[in-house]
Formats: C-alpha cells, structure tokens, sequence
C-alpha cells in the first residue's frame, strides 16, 4: 500500500516539506493548492524534485465551489478547471480532489451536482485524470459520504469516484458502514484523528486533527471499511494542526509515517482475526499489502529508573534515596555508576551518561535518562519498535557485560527492554559489584515497586508521546483530564497496557508560567516529572520516611476540611490523613492515597508514595492543584 501525506500537514517552505516527507519514507504526496502557489518554482521544477526525492504527486486539492452550481457559475468552473487540468498533467498528478460545494449559490439538487460532475469527469478523461468528490463536513448540501456516494453514483462515470476522510466521517457522528460496498469506485482515502471536542465543525477541522492513534476517534474502525472495500491504496493523511505547523517538520513527518503504519497493523490484525469465520477478509489478506510488525511486546513492569547525575549531585540524590529506605547495592565494575535497591525497585545513578542526557543535564540537572521495561520478549520489543520508526540504542558495554536491546523515545530518554527471565539479580550481576545483603533488594521504607511515572512534554511533544507510546509500547490512553495549577491549565493523559503493570502520565501545559512547563522545557520538551512508588501501608511508609528526614509537601487544613464535603469518609481516616499529610481520592472502584516529597533540588522532578485499594484504576488527578498550589505558596516564602 502506498502512503501519502498532504504538504499542508507540515511546517516549512515547499522544498523543506518534501525533503521532510521523503525522509520519513512516504511513497507520495496530496499537494495543497496554496502550497504551490506561493513556492518559488514551476510545476516542471516541483515535478523534478519530487521524483528526485521518490515522491509522486498522487492528489491535487482542493477545487472547491463546483456542482450543483447555476449555469453561468458551472460554465466558469469548467474554465477554471481546464487550468487545473493543465498544472496536473505538467505535475504527472493522476487525480484531483473536489470538495462538496460551499457556496451560498449552491442548489440543493443531487442530480444537478451529478449531471455536472460528469461533464466534468468527461473534460478529466479526455487527458486520462481522474475526479475524487469528497464531503466537506460543513458543505452546504452535502457533508456526508452517503450524500457524495449517491452523486458518484448518479453521475456514473468511469474517471469519477469517492474520496473518504475520516475526520469529515466521525466529526459529524456519521458511521462509516457501508464504505465497504463502495468497491473500486473508492478513489481515495484521507485519514485524521483529532480530540473530541465541543466546537463549530470549521474550526475543529482546521487547528485541531491529529495523525491516527493521537486523538479519540475510530479511526481503525473507519480504515477498516476502506479495507474491505478493497482499496490499495494511497493511504494518505490530511492534517491542520496549528501545532503541528509550528514543529520542525521532520519530527512531524516520523509521526505521521508512523501513525500510518500503526493503523495499517490494528486493521491487518483485524482482519486476521475475522478471516477464520470471514471468507472476503482472508482474500482481502491475500490482496493487500498492510503493514505487519512483530506484535505488541507484554511488559511485566519498570525494571529499572536511571538518572543521569554528576559527582556531586551522585551524592545529593543518593542521599535522598536513602531516605527513602533505598539500599546501596553495588557499583559498576567499569563505569561510575552506582545501583540502589528497594522491594521491586531499582534506582541506577549514572555519573557516565549518554551525550544527549549530559545535554540535558547542563539544562536542568539531575534528570531520568533511561528507563528498563521487563518484557517477555526484549527483541521483539526492539524489533517492532524499529519497525514503527524509533532509532535503536546501542550502549558502549564492557567485555563480559549485560546487552539489552535498547531504542530513544522521542526527545532522548533511552527504553532498555530487559528480559524478565533475568530477575533482577540477573540483570545486574553482571555488570555490578553486588552488596550481599542487598541481594533480595530489601529496603526500610516499605516501598514495593514502581506504580507510575509523569513525563513533563511541551506542547509539541504531546501528541507525539501519545502516538509512540500507543504505537510501539502497546499503550491504551485514558481519558485526558485537565486541573488547575495557579498559573495555568495542566492537561493529563494516562497510558497503560492492560494488565496495569506499565503506567505513565503524560502532563502538559499551554502557560509557560506552570512549573511543568518550565521543567518540560529545560529537559528539552520531554522530562520524567516525578516518580510514584507503590506501597501496601502509605500510613507507615510516610512516618518512617519523615522520621528519615524526608521532607513532603505540606496540605493546606482546609483540604481536609473539605473532604467529607466531596466523599463519605470517616472522621477517624480525615484526621488520621491530615495528621500525616495524605492525600485522597476515590472512584466507584476503590480508594487512592498519596503524598508527594518536596521537589529535588530545583531540579524540576519530585516522588509520589501511592497506595492503590479495591480497584482504584487513576492517578488522583483531583489532588493534583492541592500539591501544585502548595509548592507554589512555598517558592513564595
């Protein structure tokens, strides 16, 4: 199947674009009208670089205002549209696109717009050019796929077909059932996820769609129908993201490659999975070409947390995380790294990092630079991600020391995925110098293991996180939740794998003036934020840790106050939660405690101690301004 992507899906000259689109190995483009008409060069010069570059310009668009047009306005149409037919035989373009009529001119008249659309696939066939009608969710008579289809129909001929786009399909609520009928007369398919949100149709369609797998609409159900239509292809995007377009567009274009691939896998599964009870889906199998990575790695859990430290931050934090009941457990047998053990968990100071996490560092300081994920399968983890676009990591290692199979996620944090048939001790007797009485990683603390982590991203890297995490770890987004820090909206979304054994945070925020933001910012777009510890007794982990000398963030008593305003709790727990400086939620499933140690340093990352009761499946997101406001009350003081 051939990918595609519209020009206007990225930032930068024309040249750029290309140069951006090729890059990230897309076989062709949708060329936006506008982008061409404002690029220093000729359509023979475009035509050029494009096959310079392996591109092919598979669609020109749009050519609006067209059918079901008063005599005079479809005569001047028809005009219009031989120029275009001109640009595209010069372009080598096969098809243009023609948008469902805006005009206020417009008839409601279906036979009108079909009588009219073939005299123009008619103009089209004489220079063997083919005329793909789509449905503009705001079009003024038709703004459904239904409404486009009966007119193809209706107009019955060869050089004209349909063109589908999910966005128009699922802003509007309208099913893509029945796309699978359409059959060969499927001309061209545009795919857009985007955010649901609640405004004017336009004005979502032309800030807010995302790439597949970013936002919240069925796309794979809709590209499902595509595909059992039949349709080979091109598979394109068309996407108006005001952020997007204020990105370096390389980035952008790996995104957009991958969300392709990813849609391509989940319809490919699907079919898969169909195909024993569904004789067309096992032909289509047989038919079409759709991607097939190694499948969705099962992770068991973080194995280890690594941060990227100097001398003498090495010291400053491994002071603190033996305040926090961590063990030191061994030294590195070549390198200045040291490990610290607690319960489930594993803390690596690393004083040798990678040259992207000393970049970091020199911004921020001490910083979360890799992270361990045990999975059953560490190379075909390695192997789906490099499948689906990630760079793969190969760490300078010893003679004799560990190998794990390593990627960079977006913005630098290395993910090494590390066999959970090692255990822990196997995974690092290699390569430290192990304490003996830290072999079981037993700590004071009662901290069992890791529950979650916040990754700080912003505003540009938000969707690609949500994308990355979806597409290569497997991931499933939760709602998106937004709360209130005291100088700006934080917008929070959880991915978690199904068993709950991987869980991370995605926080970001529009004002600069958040602490999140400021943090996001100095690691570079993307920073672990802070890290929760899971425990079975929240109540004697904090008196152990405040007797240790860890400091937590202090709750205002009017929060407590408060409380059994917003939840029947027992008096007895109130006061036995404000005495210690818990926080609390509950959901229809279960309870959550937390509390949070003050900030590390200024360094911008901080823990969390969680306790998860009944089947409590959040974060404690409603508690997120209580902690906010009190670390901003005390940068006051």
């Amino acid at each position: 199947m051939r990918r595609s992507i519209a020009t206007v899906s990225l930032s930068g000259t024309l040249r750029d674009k290309l140069q951006a689109i090729a890059a990230a190995r897309f076989d062709g483009i949708e060329l936006f009208e506008p982008d061409f008409t404002n690029a220093r060069m000729s359509a023979a010069e475009l035509r050029q670089q494009c096959d310079d570059l392996g591109l092919k310009v598979e669609l020109f668009q749009p050519f609006r205002d067209f059918e079901g047009m008063p005599q005079d306005a479809f005569e001047r149409s028809l005009v219009r549209a031989e120029k275009k037919f001109d640009l595209m035989e010069a372009l080598g373009c096969p098809m243009v696109l023609v948008c469902s009529n805006t005009s206020p001119l417009a008839l409601p008249d279906p036979q009108l717009a079909a009588e009219q659309l073939h005299v123009l696939a008619d103009r089209a066939a004489r220079r063997n050019l083919r005329i793909g009608f789509e449905a503009l969710a705001w079009g003024r008579h038709v703004n459904k796929w239904r409404q486009a289809w009966d007119i193809v129909q209706r107009a019955d001929h060869p050089h004209l077909g349909l063109i589908v786009d999910s966005f128009h399909t699922a802003s509007l609520k309208d099913s893509p059932q029945g796309i699978a009928d359409v059959g060969e007369k499927l001309f061209f398919v545009q795919m857009a996820d985007a955010p649901l949100m609640g405004l004017d149709v336009i004005d979502w369609a032309r800030h807010h769609r995302n790439f597949p797998g970013q936002g919240q609409f069925d796309v794979v159900g809709f590209f499902e129908q595509c595909a059992r239509a039949g349709y080979g292809g091109p598979l394109s995007l068309e996407i108006f993201n005001d952020v997007f377009r204020a990105t370096p567009n390389r980035r952008i274009a790996v995104d957009a490659m991958r969300s392709l691939l990813w849609l391509e896998s989940e319809v490919r599964q699907r079919l898969e999975q169909a195909q024993g009870e569904d004789a067309h889906a096992a032909r289509l199998l047989q038919r079409q070409v759709l991607f097939n990575p190694p499948p969705v790695p099962r992770f068991s859990g973080l194995s280890f947390i690594e941060f990227a430290v100097d001398g003498a931050h090495a010291e400053a934090l491994g002071h603190l995380v033996r305040q926090l009941g961590f063990r030191f457990a061994g030294r590195h047998r070549s390198k200045a790294v040291t490990l610290f053990r607690q319960g489930g968990v594993n803390l690596v100071l690393n004083q040798q990092a990678t040259p992207a996490a000393r970049e970091r560092f020199s911004l921020q300081g001490p910083s979360v630079c890799a992270l361990g994920l045990r999975t059953d399968d560490p190379v075909g983890a390695l192997n789906r991600a490099t499948a689906l676009q990630s760079a793969r990591y190969d760490a300078p290692t010893g003679t004799g020391e560990q190998r794990l199979p390593s990627i960079v996620a977006p913005g630098g944090i290395v993910l090494h995925f590390v066999d959970e048939a090692l255990g822990e001790n196997g995974l690092f007797e290699k390569d430290f110098i192990l304490e003996p009485e830290a072999a079981e990683g037993a700590g004071g603390a009662g901290l069992e293991c890791i529950d979650h982590l916040a990754v700080g991203l912003t505003a540009d890297r938000l969707d690609t996180w949500v994308l990355f995490c979806r597409a290569v770890l497997g991931l499933d987004a939760g709602d998106a939740v937004k709360f209130a820090d005291p100088f700006g909206l934080i917008r929070s979304t959880g991915m978690s794998d199904a068993a709950r054994h991987l869980r991370l945070v995605l926080n970001m925020s529009m004002s600069e003036r958040t602490r999140m933001a400021q943090a996001a910012q100095a690691s570079g777009g993307v920073g672990v934020q802070h890290i929760a510890f899971g425990c079975s007794d929240l109540f004697a982990a904090v008196d152990k840790l405040r007797r240790a000398g860890v400091r937590f963030v202090p709750i205002s008593d009017n929060y407590y106050d408060d409380l059994p305003t917003r939840f029947e709790v027992a008096p007895e727990l109130v006061q036995r939660l404000r005495a210690a400086g818990v926080l609390f939620d509950r959901s229809p499933q279960g309870d959550y405690l937390h509390a949070y140690t003050e900030g590390y340093a200024g360094a911008g990352f901080f823990f969390e101690l969680v306790q998860r009761l009944g089947g409590y499946d959040g974060y404690g997101a409603v508690n997120a301004p209580a902690r906010m406001a009190s670390q901003a009350q005390e940068e006051q003081q």
